[in-house]
């Protein structure tokens, strides 16, 4: 299931799996159109997140960066929350969100691609992993993580974000942040601005 965000009205696009290409929709007399699929740099999953200003953080960053939001269900919020919309501000429309009933369905679409779970759990840092373009990131919810018993089946592919032996953890949209723009700086920042106006060209 595809989301389409407009500035006043929210646009659900039900495309069966094999659809391919762009996915676009007029809103207000905006045309809003998505990254074809080949321009995509990776996937953020997000398995039953419950704050939405989280979500709608990293739903900004993905915007920002041409990366696939997966939702999986159930979500501790509605996708129509005030909370969600704000953290995004207008950077919907840039952004592909898909929703999943569960996990499962994330794992049959994005079969052969790489997973790699990112939880305090694990002993294997996130710095080690090499990336490659179209990798899934899966990230758990705020208060628990992710579920132990996909954690137990995909030891080799749970990694963790160093920190301080006191610390619990960190909030999920800066570990998300984290974690995916080491991938990015190891694909090279791929299609992104790397420069701004020039500091010199400041009035």
């Amino acid at each position: 299931m595809y989301m389409v965000y407009g500035k006043n009205a929210i646009i659900f696009y039900y495309i069966e799996n094999n659809r391919k290409g762009k996915v676009s929709c007029a809103s207000l007399g905006n045309l809003v159109q998505y990254p074809m699929e080949s321009d995509v740099t990776m996937h953020i999953v997000m398995v039953e997140p419950e704050i939405p200003g989280n979500t709608g953080n990293i739903a900004r960053l993905c915007a920002a960066n041409h990366i696939t939001l997966h939702l999986v269900k159930p979500l501790g919020f509605s996708l129509e929350d005030k909370y969600l919309k704000r953290a995004g501000l207008d950077y919907w429309p840039l952004v592909d969100v898909q929703v999943h009933e569960n996990f499962a369905e994330v794992q049959e679409k994005y079969k052969g691609h790489h997973f790699y779970f990112l939880t305090t759990k694990s002993e294997q840092c996130y710095a080690d992993i090499r990336f490659t373009q179209d990798d899934l990131l899966v990230f758990g919810k705020e208060t628990k993580g992710l579920p132990e018993s996909l954690l137990k089946q995909y030891p080799q592919q749970c990694f963790r974000i160093p920190m301080v032996d006191k610390a619990r953890s960190l909030n999920l949209s800066n570990s998300v942040a984290i974690v995916s723009y080491e991938a990015l700086r190891q694909l090279g920042f791929p299609d992104m601005a790397k420069s701004g106006i020039s500091i010199k060209n400041l009035k």
